[in-house]
């Protein structure tokens, strides 16, 4: 037997005892998809995937694309990655910061897993002109937070940090929602972080419908990836858009926000001049 069938054997033997086209999956197997995408990335070789993936849906910022020559294929020097596990939907999410000066990128990736294999692979790409950008200030403000493994005694369940996300979400278009904040919850959108002062109810908009909504889910770091459409109608139109939520004990404690512009800085105008800023390390 392969490698590759080795490593997607509990994929196979969940399918067929569920006989479910979603199903429970093995820690382990979607550890090592999140390693392998990250090894390809930094290469920019799709090879390090090609044997998991032999007909799977790929799109950049919600556009139907080709893998071997997206961005999967161009290497990137990889200063901060995080992924998170969702083994009751078999599907993972993982953030890459890339901070190198000469094309500078934060990239959002939800990949799904069906039937043993690689079945989809939805990516978002932020660079110069998207919202709120600056790689650098991103990587700065992701390296002081903690997202490690929570105690299993005080895990939330996966409804309770959904639904906080949601109700994040749903502000947007409800200014009447009470959303679940911590005390200390910091908010990371684009490269600008929460200033002193301020919270993460801060500048949030209102009359804005977030649509198509796709979830990742890891409960063991109390983590919601969210994919969707920012200010779009339920065919899909809108911003391609993710935000990720860390909760414990059932209130938002980070929310990291990626948005794909459609023009410079989403029509806004020039950036903050903060973001303008070279802030170190």
């Amino acid at each position: 037997m392969g490698y590759i069938n080795r490593l997607f054997l509990p994929f196979v033997a969940a399918s067929q005892v569920t006989g479910q086209s979603v199903y429970a999956c093995d820690r382990p197997s979607l550890v090592e998809v999140t390693k392998r995408y990250i090894a390809a990335q930094s290469l920019g070789e799709v090879r390090y995937l090609k044997g998991l993936i032999p007909s799977v849906i790929y799109t950049e910022n919600d556009k139907v694309a080709n893998i071997t020559n997206g961005i999967l294929s161009q290497p990137l020097r990889i200063d901060h990655s995080r992924s998170i596990h969702d083994t009751t939907t078999c599907s993972t999410y993982t953030e890459l910061i890339i901070a190198d000066p000469t094309h500078p990128y934060v990239i959002g990736s939800q990949i799904h897993v069906l039937n043993g294999t690689i079945s989809k692979v939805e990516t978002l790409v932020t660079d110069k002109d998207d919202w709120l950008f600056n790689a650098q200030h991103t990587l700065v403000y992701a390296l002081r937070e903690n997202w490690e493994l929570i105690p299993a005694d005080k895990r939330d369940t996966r409804e309770t940090i959904q639904a906080a996300a949601d109700a994040y979400l749903n502000l947007f278009n409800n200014g009447s929602v009470q959303v679940p904040w911590a005390d200390d919850c910091k908010r990371l959108e684009g490269g600008l972080y929460t200033a002193p002062g301020d919270t993460c109810n801060s500048g949030v908009p209102s009359g804005v419908d977030l649509v198509n909504r796709r979830y990742v889910i890891d409960e063991t770091v109390g983590t919601v990836d969210v994919f969707l459409n920012f200010g779009g109608g339920p065919g899909g139109s809108g911003l391609p858009d993710s935000h990720e939520f860390r909760v414990e004990n059932g209130k938002i404690k980070y929310v990291h926000t990626i948005t794909v512009c459609s023009e410079p800085n989403c029509g806004f105008g020039d950036l903050p001049a903060i973001l303008q800023e070279d802030i170190g390390f």
